[in-house]
């Protein structure tokens, strides 16, 4: 049982992948139809998504979280963010900006608050009522 549970964690993982390359990477729409064009699409995508995946690691790393609890895609976004503070002067390390402004950046993903029962719900409704 707990060999398919890592199994279908493993098939969303790729689908989280997949599902990245497409939308935010841009992998959706080719530039061209010659193959030679459409390999170089390729491999140029999954080349940038692997530097990302490196990148969250190391920032995740260096913030002493898990990967998971950090986005991808708002890291993607902070590149912006780090090459025009680069550009100024007012940084040079990528992992050490990306980690120094994870909250501001929403890199760092909120904690969720678990989801109340209906019953738990309301329990509480019950005894904030009173006699």
């Amino acid at each position: 049982m707990l060999y398919t549970v890592a199994l279908y964690w493993q098939r969303w993982r790729l689908e989280d992948a997949f599902n990245t390359v497409k939308r935010l990477l841009g992998l959706a729409y080719l530039w061209t139809g010659a193959d030679n064009g459409v390999c170089v699409q390729l491999w140029a995508t999954w080349l940038l998504y692997a530097m990302l995946v490196d990148l969250t690691d190391a920032v995740a790393e260096r913030l002493q979280q898990p990967m998971t609890a950090l986005s991808q895609e708002m890291l993607y976004r902070g590149l912006y963010h780090f090459t025009q503070a680069f550009q100024r002067g007012a940084a040079s390390d990528v992992v050490e900006y990306l980690a120094a402004h994870a909250v501001r950046l929403g890199i760092l993903m909120r904690r969720r608050t678990a989801a109340l029962s209906k019953f738990a719900q309301l329990q509480l409704l019950t005894s904030a009522a009173g006699p």
